[in-house]
């Protein structure tokens, strides 16, 4: 196993969430401590580094525990379903209304997401 693939299997572990094959495919190219910005829109994805970080510091497992968040654009964030690894879903909110406010689905995919970006 490489050593970014041990790093992220780290990661799901530490958050009991497995992630989707696409995310997965995807995160394996953010370097640790880094962020993969899609240029022109505000909107970065995390690095495996920070996941653990930013989940908590937003408290999201807290507020609602169905999701995992992966990236952001100011006071929105982007998430995966943590509790489906088979739904490759990107998914919006507003990170001061997460749990009273239902998740919208923004993209099928990851990929998806950053093609209509």
């Amino acid at each position: 196993m490489k050593e970014i693939e041990k790093q992220i299997y780290d990661v799901e572990n530490q958050a009991n969430i497995t992630f989707p094959k696409l995310y997965t495919a995807f995160l394996k190219n953010i370097p640790k401590e880094n962020v993969y910005d899609i240029a022109g829109t505000g909107i970065c994805f995390y690095s495996y580094s920070d996941l653990i970080e930013r989940n908590d510091t937003y408290e999201i497992k807290e507020y609602d525990p169905n999701f995992f968040m992966i990236g952001q654009d100011g006071d929105r964030g982007y998430f995966i379903n943590a509790k489906d690894h088979m739904d490759e879903t990107i998914y919006i909110n507003d990170l001061g209304a997460i749990g009273s406010l239902a998740m919208i689905k923004e993209a099928k995919n990851i990929f998806d997401l950053i093609d209509k970006k």
